[in-house]
Protein backbone atom coordinates (compact mmCIF):
# COMPACT_ATOMS: atom_id res chain seq x y z
CA UNK A 1 0.00 0.00 0.00
CA UNK A 2 1.03 3.62 -1.01
CA UNK A 3 2.08 5.73 2.04
CA UNK A 4 -0.38 8.75 2.20
CA UNK A 5 0.90 12.60 1.16
CA UNK A 6 0.24 13.47 4.79
CA UNK A 7 2.53 10.80 6.09
CA UNK A 8 5.25 10.97 3.26
CA UNK A 9 5.11 14.65 2.58
CA UNK A 10 7.37 15.79 -0.24
CA UNK A 11 8.03 19.34 -1.98
CA UNK A 12 7.04 19.81 -5.63
CA UNK A 13 10.49 19.22 -7.03
CA UNK A 14 9.99 15.87 -5.43
CA UNK A 15 12.45 16.62 -2.65
CA UNK A 16 11.59 15.22 1.20
CA UNK A 17 9.81 18.13 2.97
CA UNK A 18 12.30 19.21 5.89
CA UNK A 19 15.63 18.46 4.60
CA UNK A 20 15.28 19.48 0.74
CA UNK A 21 17.02 16.56 -0.79
CA UNK A 22 16.06 14.01 -3.33
CA UNK A 23 17.97 10.61 -3.39
CA UNK A 24 20.48 11.77 -5.76
CA UNK A 25 21.77 13.81 -3.89
CA UNK A 26 22.84 11.63 -0.67
CA UNK A 27 25.74 9.72 0.14
CA UNK A 28 25.77 6.30 2.34
CA UNK A 29 28.37 7.92 4.58
CA UNK A 30 26.62 11.00 6.45
CA UNK A 31 28.19 13.28 9.32
CA UNK A 32 25.96 14.96 11.36
CA UNK A 33 26.36 18.34 13.44
CA UNK A 34 24.35 20.36 14.91
CA UNK A 35 25.07 23.83 13.79
CA UNK A 36 24.18 24.87 10.43
CA UNK A 37 27.35 27.19 10.17
CA UNK A 38 29.74 23.52 10.94
CA UNK A 39 28.95 22.18 8.05
CA UNK A 40 30.99 24.53 6.12
CA UNK A 41 33.89 23.78 8.24
CA UNK A 42 33.30 20.32 7.56
CA UNK A 43 33.25 20.31 3.82
CA UNK A 44 36.30 23.27 3.37
CA UNK A 45 38.61 19.85 3.92
CA UNK A 46 36.48 18.31 1.20
CA UNK A 47 38.23 18.13 -2.30
CA UNK A 48 34.81 18.72 -3.83
CA UNK A 49 31.35 19.60 -2.97
CA UNK A 50 28.94 19.06 -5.63
CA UNK A 51 25.53 19.90 -4.05
CA UNK A 52 24.59 21.88 -1.11
CA UNK A 53 21.04 23.40 -0.19
CA UNK A 54 19.50 25.24 2.87
CA UNK A 55 15.89 25.24 4.53
CA UNK A 56 15.30 26.23 8.07
CA UNK A 57 17.97 24.37 10.42
CA UNK A 58 19.02 21.94 7.63
CA UNK A 59 22.21 22.94 5.90
CA UNK A 60 23.59 19.78 3.51
CA UNK A 61 26.28 19.40 1.62
CA UNK A 62 27.56 16.41 -0.70
CA UNK A 63 31.05 15.98 -2.06
CA UNK A 64 34.11 13.77 -1.84
CA UNK A 65 36.92 13.43 0.70
CA UNK A 66 40.42 12.08 -0.20
CA UNK A 67 37.75 10.17 -2.84
CA UNK A 68 35.14 9.06 -0.56
CA UNK A 69 31.54 10.38 -1.14
CA UNK A 70 30.37 11.69 1.80
CA UNK A 71 26.60 13.95 2.65
CA UNK A 72 27.47 16.68 5.51
CA UNK A 73 24.11 17.22 7.31
CA UNK A 74 23.17 19.81 10.39
CA UNK A 75 20.67 18.73 12.63
CA UNK A 76 20.07 21.88 14.41
CA UNK A 77 19.66 20.86 18.33
CA UNK A 78 17.97 18.20 20.21
CA UNK A 79 15.89 15.02 19.31
CA UNK A 80 12.89 16.27 18.39
CA UNK A 81 14.87 17.48 15.04
CA UNK A 82 16.74 14.15 15.33
CA UNK A 83 13.30 12.40 14.78
CA UNK A 84 12.82 14.32 11.31
CA UNK A 85 16.36 14.13 10.07
CA UNK A 86 16.62 10.30 10.49
CA UNK A 87 12.90 9.22 9.39
CA UNK A 88 13.84 11.72 5.80
CA UNK A 89 17.43 10.21 5.34
CA UNK A 90 15.77 6.76 5.62
CA UNK A 91 13.51 8.12 3.45
CA UNK A 92 15.51 8.84 0.51
CA UNK A 93 17.42 5.59 0.49
CA UNK A 94 14.87 3.11 1.43
CA UNK A 95 11.27 4.68 -0.09
CA UNK A 96 10.77 4.81 -3.64
CA UNK A 97 9.69 8.50 -3.39
CA UNK A 98 7.56 8.21 -6.77
CA UNK A 99 5.74 5.13 -5.83
CA UNK A 100 5.52 5.75 -1.92
CA UNK A 101 6.18 2.38 -1.46
CA UNK A 102 8.94 0.86 0.72
CA UNK A 103 11.97 -0.83 -1.58
CA UNK A 104 12.63 -4.51 -1.45
CA UNK A 105 16.08 -3.86 -0.92
CA UNK A 106 16.70 -1.87 1.99
CA UNK A 107 20.05 0.44 2.19
CA UNK A 108 22.33 1.17 5.78
CA UNK A 109 23.40 4.20 6.08
CA UNK A 110 26.78 4.67 7.80
CA UNK A 111 26.23 8.13 9.93
CA UNK A 112 28.86 9.80 12.43
CA UNK A 113 27.38 12.72 14.74
CA UNK A 114 30.25 15.52 15.32
CA UNK A 115 29.65 17.42 18.44
CA UNK A 116 30.27 19.43 21.39
CA UNK A 117 29.70 18.45 24.69
CA UNK A 118 30.45 18.73 28.27
CA UNK A 119 31.75 16.47 30.77
CA UNK A 120 30.80 15.02 34.10
CA UNK A 121 33.84 13.11 35.01
CA UNK A 122 36.74 14.86 36.20
CA UNK A 123 39.40 12.45 35.00
CA UNK A 124 37.99 12.87 31.31
CA UNK A 125 39.79 16.61 30.58
CA UNK A 126 39.01 19.27 28.51
CA UNK A 127 40.09 19.15 24.98
CA UNK A 128 39.60 15.37 24.73
CA UNK A 129 37.69 13.01 21.90
CA UNK A 130 34.46 11.15 24.06
CA UNK A 131 33.19 8.55 21.63
CA UNK A 132 29.77 7.22 22.73
CA UNK A 133 30.00 3.65 23.27
CA UNK A 134 26.20 3.78 24.62
CA UNK A 135 24.30 7.00 25.14
CA UNK A 136 21.13 7.36 27.65
CA UNK A 137 18.40 9.18 26.49
CA UNK A 138 16.12 11.61 28.45
CA UNK A 139 13.97 12.62 25.94
CA UNK A 140 10.64 10.72 25.27
CA UNK A 141 11.27 10.05 21.55
CA UNK A 142 11.86 6.31 21.55
CA UNK A 143 8.84 5.80 23.73
CA UNK A 144 6.36 6.93 20.41
CA UNK A 145 8.22 3.64 18.65
CA UNK A 146 7.97 -0.21 19.14
CA UNK A 147 11.39 -0.26 20.56
CA UNK A 148 11.79 -2.97 23.09
CA UNK A 149 14.33 -4.83 20.64
CA UNK A 150 16.80 -1.83 20.79
CA UNK A 151 16.93 -0.55 24.25
CA UNK A 152 19.21 -2.07 27.54
CA UNK A 153 16.36 -2.22 30.34
CA UNK A 154 18.64 -3.29 32.57
CA UNK A 155 20.90 -0.25 32.55
CA UNK A 156 18.01 1.87 32.31
CA UNK A 157 16.82 -0.01 35.51
CA UNK A 158 19.71 0.68 37.31
CA UNK A 159 20.12 4.24 36.66
CA UNK A 160 16.16 4.71 37.50
CA UNK A 161 16.73 3.28 40.95
CA UNK A 162 20.22 5.47 41.07
CA UNK A 163 18.87 8.72 40.40
CA UNK A 164 15.54 8.11 42.09
CA UNK A 165 14.15 9.69 38.84
CA UNK A 166 10.98 11.11 39.00
CA UNK A 167 7.67 9.30 37.32
CA UNK A 168 6.73 12.93 36.30
CA UNK A 169 10.04 12.67 33.75
CA UNK A 170 10.23 9.93 30.52
CA UNK A 171 11.92 7.00 31.71
CA UNK A 172 15.47 7.00 30.12
CA UNK A 173 16.50 4.67 27.21
CA UNK A 174 19.19 3.04 27.02
CA UNK A 175 20.79 2.38 23.05
CA UNK A 176 24.50 1.41 22.06
CA UNK A 177 25.60 2.71 18.83
CA UNK A 178 26.92 0.35 16.21
CA UNK A 179 29.91 -1.67 17.25
CA UNK A 180 31.29 -1.66 13.54
CA UNK A 181 31.38 1.90 13.34
CA UNK A 182 32.69 2.04 16.81
CA UNK A 183 35.91 0.34 15.95
CA UNK A 184 36.43 1.66 12.98
CA UNK A 185 36.40 5.45 14.55
CA UNK A 186 38.33 4.49 18.00
CA UNK A 187 41.76 5.18 18.75
CA UNK A 188 44.34 5.81 21.53
CA UNK A 189 43.34 9.35 21.02
CA UNK A 190 39.49 8.74 21.86
CA UNK A 191 37.75 8.03 25.45
CA UNK A 192 35.66 5.55 25.87
CA UNK A 193 32.18 7.36 26.49
CA UNK A 194 28.40 7.01 27.99
CA UNK A 195 26.44 9.81 26.95
CA UNK A 196 23.16 11.04 28.69
CA UNK A 197 21.39 13.41 25.80
CA UNK A 198 19.36 15.76 27.73
CA UNK A 199 15.96 17.07 26.94
CA UNK A 200 17.38 20.69 27.53
CA UNK A 201 20.46 22.79 27.92
CA UNK A 202 20.18 24.44 31.21
CA UNK A 203 17.69 23.09 33.42
CA UNK A 204 17.82 19.07 32.23
CA UNK A 205 21.69 19.41 32.21
CA UNK A 206 21.56 21.40 36.00
CA UNK A 207 21.90 24.90 35.21
CA UNK A 208 20.58 27.21 37.70
CA UNK A 209 20.04 30.76 35.94
CA UNK A 210 16.68 32.11 37.85
CA UNK A 211 14.85 28.94 37.78
CA UNK A 212 15.09 26.30 40.73
CA UNK A 213 15.62 22.59 39.85
CA UNK A 214 13.12 19.85 40.12
CA UNK A 215 16.49 17.64 41.38
CA UNK A 216 19.58 20.04 42.16
CA UNK A 217 21.54 16.78 42.57
CA UNK A 218 20.54 14.75 39.78
CA UNK A 219 24.12 15.43 37.69
CA UNK A 220 26.16 14.19 40.91
CA UNK A 221 24.19 11.59 41.03
CA UNK A 222 24.47 10.81 37.02
CA UNK A 223 28.20 11.52 37.77
CA UNK A 224 28.01 8.29 40.11
CA UNK A 225 26.25 6.13 38.39
CA UNK A 226 28.39 3.27 36.92
CA UNK A 227 26.95 -0.10 35.43
CA UNK A 228 29.43 -3.03 34.96
CA UNK A 229 32.27 -0.22 34.69
CA UNK A 230 30.37 2.03 32.53
CA UNK A 231 30.13 5.84 33.97
CA UNK A 232 27.85 8.24 32.31
CA UNK A 233 31.14 10.19 30.90
CA UNK A 234 29.33 13.50 29.23
CA UNK A 235 26.18 15.07 28.29
CA UNK A 236 24.54 16.85 25.23
CA UNK A 237 21.43 17.17 23.36
CA UNK A 238 20.96 14.53 19.96
CA UNK A 239 23.42 11.02 20.44
CA UNK A 240 20.76 9.13 22.04
CA UNK A 241 18.06 9.94 19.43
CA UNK A 242 20.07 9.61 16.84
CA UNK A 243 21.09 5.47 18.20
CA UNK A 244 17.78 4.84 18.42
CA UNK A 245 16.16 5.28 15.38
CA UNK A 246 18.72 4.07 13.53
CA UNK A 247 18.79 0.45 15.27
CA UNK A 248 15.40 0.83 14.71
CA UNK A 249 16.01 1.78 11.10
CA UNK A 250 18.87 -0.39 10.19
CA UNK A 251 21.83 1.94 9.39
CA UNK A 252 24.99 2.37 11.57
CA UNK A 253 25.37 5.18 13.95
CA UNK A 254 28.49 6.50 16.32
CA UNK A 255 28.55 9.76 18.05
CA UNK A 256 32.31 11.47 18.12
CA UNK A 257 32.07 14.60 21.43
CA UNK A 258 34.54 17.29 21.50
CA UNK A 259 34.81 17.91 24.96
CA UNK A 260 34.55 21.78 25.30
CA UNK A 261 33.86 21.96 28.91
CA UNK A 262 34.21 20.34 32.05
CA UNK A 263 30.80 20.58 34.05
CA UNK A 264 32.81 18.95 37.45
CA UNK A 265 35.66 21.00 37.64
CA UNK A 266 34.13 24.07 35.79
CA UNK A 267 35.93 24.64 33.01
CA UNK A 268 35.85 25.60 29.70
CA UNK A 269 37.77 25.23 26.72
CA UNK A 270 40.41 28.30 25.57
CA UNK A 271 39.84 27.31 21.82
CA UNK A 272 36.72 25.41 21.34
CA UNK A 273 36.67 25.96 17.70
CA UNK A 274 40.23 24.37 16.96
CA UNK A 275 39.09 21.39 19.00
CA UNK A 276 36.20 21.31 16.37
CA UNK A 277 38.50 21.63 14.03
CA UNK A 278 40.69 18.48 15.22
CA UNK A 279 37.93 16.54 15.91
CA UNK A 280 36.72 17.07 12.35
CA UNK A 281 40.00 15.95 10.33
CA UNK A 282 40.42 13.14 12.77
CA UNK A 283 36.87 11.74 11.87
CA UNK A 284 37.65 12.67 8.03
CA UNK A 285 40.51 10.33 8.39
CA UNK A 286 39.23 7.68 10.07
CA UNK A 287 36.00 7.02 8.03
CA UNK A 288 38.60 7.02 4.41
CA UNK A 289 40.73 4.47 6.67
Amino acid sequence: MAIAASELILNPDGSVYHLNLRPEHLATTIITVGDPDRVDSVTEHFDTVEFQTRKREFHTQTGTYKGKRITVISTGIGTDNIDIVLNELDALVNIDLEKRIIKDTLTSLEIVRIGTSGSIQKNIPLDSFVISEYAAGFDSLLHFYDNNAIQDLNISEALVEHTNWSPLKSKPYIVKCNADLYQKMNSDQTVKGFTATNVGFYGPQGRVLRLPLQDEGLNDKLASFNFQDRPITNLEMETAGIYALSALLGHKAVSMNAIIANRATGEFSKDPSGLINKLITYTLDKLVQ
